[in-house]
């Protein structure tokens, strides 16, 4: 996590400096609309990695492994891409969940298909979808995208199941 956190502050403080060097204000209100941000998402994000902890140490590892382990196989990537097509909220609900199940024993596949399945189908987006293009529009988008988490899951079982992610 430190290289990522690294560039993030490298380009955050090169963007700051930038938005000083214009003279208009930049800087403070970019800072501002920061903290604003913070403010709204920090709650969430502190909730979601609670429920990714909990789920570290609250739900068995043989039951995981059944469900969501290697030894699921295609029932877990099915299982992953469901979950993930339900799943509200953006990244910063589903990648902690993502990271403690994969802590917990889940297989590469079935996580894979979860975030496939999360941004592909987004069930959750659908009455926005809906409202903005059309009931058509997003039912089209809906079957376009219907076998690719499935696949996804599979293709990182076969060729990264046998890496241990952590």
């Amino acid at each position: 996590m430190i290289v990522p956190t690294v560039i993030m502050g490298v380009l955050a403080v090169i963007l700051l400096y930038l938005g000083y060097q214009k003279g208009q204000g930049q800087h403070v209100s970019g800072m501002k609309s920061a903290l604003n941000m913070t403010v709204e998402v920090l709650p969430l994000l502190v909730f979601a990695f609670i429920v990714a902890g909990m789920v570290q140490v609250l739900l068995p590892r043989e039951l995981l492994s059944r469900w969501v382990g290697m030894e699921s196989g295609m029932r877990g990537i099915l299982l992953g891409t469901v979950a993930g097509g339900l799943s509200p909220g953006g990244p910063y609900v589903s990648l902690p969940i993502v990271a403690g199940l994969i802590r917990s024993g889940a297989s590469v596949g079935t996580m894979v298909a979860f975030l496939t399945g999360w941004s592909l189908w987004a069930v959750s987006r659908m009455p926005m979808d809906i409202g903005i293009l059309g009931w058509k529009f997003a039912l089209i988008r809906l079957a376009c995208t219907f076998f690719f988490p499935p696949i996804a899951g599979l293709i990182a079982q076969g060729l990264f199941g046998g890496i241990k992610l952590v």
